[in-house]
């Protein structure tokens, strides 16, 4: 598996892939193709290229489709993360659904992105943010949720999986909660996507996102899946071309959706990289992945516990994230430290501010497995803190 990354050459220890993850050659490939000799615009163009390439760009969205088990791929759209998708939900659907007095529930554990654009479209229309508490591991609490959500809440807005805990939703039960006050569900798939098989329809979310560099894809592209009805009652968040239906200087007339939250040129290379990236991940399966990646973080954790001063945070069970911290000495120390040895590892408050607080410390270093990682990489980083722990006695 390793061969197939060339970022990991040199038996580079690669810890942080909850960050961002390596890309596969065929993912490389595919973009060097997408960008060279296929290379055209799509949508536009009445030459041949270019209708291979619109050909292209529009099976990528209905593979996306049939990865997230999507009733339509117009149900698909494509944004440059997850962090635009949520913003552009908050900003479209959240400035024509809230009003003031409405209410917004989050968890302590929400990273920074779904986060940060709530609170600017609450303050813009007055809506109130609750926040949902984690149990003693690190989940989050539903039967809190349960207990506290009302009727003036409108959305529902949680991780899939936590990208400091490792910690996994019931995802399931929160949408039942969501719906039962008439909320809306949304579900951050960033860390969910590259290693849990997803369909729409179970889950019972309304909305879903997720990146592309988490998967093995490129950076610059992401995806928003909502439902079909919902982004029809969604305004464009962006204008410009490829967006509309007609357009005067008295009035604009714009596109059904996707291609209403599409504006402008796409990003055409990025799309069929992670159209590659997602038949490299279904190759393998992702649940596969999540129980390799799921067995690393326990063996990781198992031998971490054999060092007496490191405290280790989030659930045993964690889908392939391991968060710690070692008395006496800083993350970023850590961190550095491992540098010298061979692991690269994540070590900070990983936009997750608030859930520092709640653990009561600045940061935490974070060691995140792929599919490329193997018991080597956990026994280079167990003896990576051991030197840690000898410098600093």
């Amino acid at each position: 598996m390793r061969e197939q990354f060339p970022g990991l050459a040199n038996n580079w220890h690669y810890l942080d892939t909850a960050a961002t993850a390596q890309k596969p050659q065929i993912v490389l490939d595919a973009m060097m193709r997408a960008g060279g000799t296929n290379y055209a615009t799509v949508h536009r163009g009445v030459y041949a290229r270019s209708a291979h390439m619109t050909v292209a760009f529009e099976a990528a969205r209905e593979r996306v489709a049939r990865f997230m088990s999507a009733a339509s791929a117009n149900e698909i759209i494509f944004v440059r993360g997850a962090t635009e998708g949520i913003n552009l939900v908050a900003q479209s659907w959240g400035g024509a659904h809230l009003k003031a007095g409405d209410r917004i529930m989050l968890s302590q554990l929400e990273h920074h992105s779904n986060i940060v654009p709530w609170q600017m479209v609450a303050e813009k229309v007055g809506a109130h943010i609750d926040i949902c508490p984690l149990t003693a591991d690190g989940l989050v609490d539903l039967d809190w949720l349960e207990e506290n959500l009302t009727e003036q809440h409108r959305l529902v807005a949680l991780a899939h999986v936590s990208n400091v805990l490792g910690s996994v939703l019931g995802a399931k039960r929160a949408a039942k909660a969501a719906h039962a006050v008439g909320a809306k569900l949304l579900l951050d798939g960033c860390q969910a996507a590259p290693r849990m098989r997803l369909n729409m329809a179970e889950l019972g979310c309304d909305f879903y996102v997720f990146s592309g560099h988490k998967l093995y894809g490129p950076t610059g592209v992401g995806v928003l899946w909502a439902k079909a009805e919902t982004l029809e009652s969604m305004p464009p968040w962006q204008g410009g071309g490829a967006m509309i239906d007609r357009v005067t200087f008295e009035k604009t007339s714009y596109a059904p959706p996707p291609s209403r939250f599409e504006a402008g040129t796409p990003m055409i290379i990025e799309v069929l990289g992670l159209h590659a990236a997602i038949d490299f991940v279904d190759a393998i399966g992702p649940e596969d992945i999540f129980a390799h990646e799921s067995a690393l973080a326990a063996q990781t954790r198992d031998a971490l516990r054999s060092i007496n001063s490191i405290t280790l945070f989030g659930p045993v069970k964690s889908a392939g994230i391991v968060s710690f911290s070692m008395a006496g000495v800083h993350p970023h120390d850590i961190g550095t430290i491992l540098d010298e040895e061979g692991v690269a590892i994540r070590a900070g408050h990983h936009c997750a501010q608030p859930l520092m607080d709640h653990l009561s410390v600045p940061a935490t270093a974070r060691a995140s497995f792929g599919i490329y990682n193997d018991e080597s990489d956990v026994a280079a980083l167990v003896r990576g803190l051991e030197r840690v722990k000898r410098i600093f006695g």
